[in-house]
């Protein structure tokens, strides 16, 4: 890293001094419980309830039109992780530790950034999920779980901002150009967040999109360029996308990338909203 600012946030992560709030406990916690092959729904619905904001998430995210197309709504916590899969219930666990972050921002001018970028956020990951299901045909929630996390290094270094004054307004030019890889991995691997969905946002950090798109890496960069939200540390950097966007249409079969997401924009909608609630 380049500037004393980032090099000193990145010395302080690698160290093992990776600061989270209150709710990385409880997502550890649901981490490890799905990864116990003899886990069962009971098992984890009893963990997750004992965590208000999680069991909320969990419960409104089940009802969402992204994962309850038949509209029967469910309010208890085991109906909603049966419907949900353990691979969701993990994301919604690291949303709330990445939501957290947000929240960690001290003065208003950073606060409003954040927000901003959470917002950016909850677009990506519903992108993603619809994305790997109807076009490059990867997991839906590898997607959205990598759509959640793709941003984790810009909260953690807003998160840390006021202990450095100059760090947003004027050391940022070199974040796209190395520094958001360094953060990113430190805080991401503190996630313990899966290889492969590590592998995927350095594709967005690479910034190549394959043509026809058929990765995890090629969804997250399509979510990304796609969502109506850009990420406020891109204009800050210079790395706006504005205007690329009108020119990404792709022939997916019979149909094309654009008729999708119309098809799809319900689903689009009412997960965004259940992430940004």
């Amino acid at each position: 890293m380049t500037t004393n600012a980032l090099a000193q946030i990145a010395a302080d992560a690698a160290r093992g001094d990776v600061l989270f709030g209150t709710h990385a406990d409880i997502a550890a916690r649901v981490r490890r419980a799905i990864d116990d092959p003899n886990c069962s729904v009971d098992q984890l619905s009893k963990l997750i309830s004992a965590e208000p904001v999680l069991s909320a998430k969990v419960v409104g995210v089940a009802n969402s039109a992204a994962y309850n197309p038949s509209g029967r709504v469910i309010a208890d916590v085991r109906s909603a992780v049966a419907r949900l899969g353990f691979g969701a219930v993990r994301t919604m666990a690291t949303a709330i530790v990445v939501r957290q972050l947000q929240g960690m921002a001290h003065s208003p001018e950073h606060r409003a950034l954040s927000s901003r970028l959470w917002e950016h956020t909850a677009h990506v990951a519903a992108l993603a999920r619809v994305i790997a299901s109807r076009v490059t045909h990867q997991d839906p929630e590898a997607a959205f779980f990598a759509g959640i996390v793709h941003e984790v290094g810009g909260f953690y270094l807003i998160s840390r901002a006021a202990e450095f004054p100059a760090l947003i307004s004027t050391e940022l030019e070199r974040w796209h150009d190395g520094d958001e890889a360094i953060l990113g991995r430190i805080v991401l691997r503190a996630l313990d967040v899966p290889d492969q969905v590590m592998a995927a946002v350095e594709s967005l950090w690479d910034g190549f999109l394959a043509m026809p798109a058929s990765s995890l890496g090629d969804t997250l960069l399509l979510a990304d360029q796609l969502s109506p939200v850009e990420s406020p540390l891109a204009e800050l950097t210079g790395m706006s996308s504005k205007g690329m966007v009108a020119d990404i249409d792709l022939l997916i079969g019979d149909n094309t990338l654009s008729n999708i997401l119309a098809d799809s924009a319900e689903e689009v909608a009412s997960l965004t909203a259940e992430l940004k609630a």
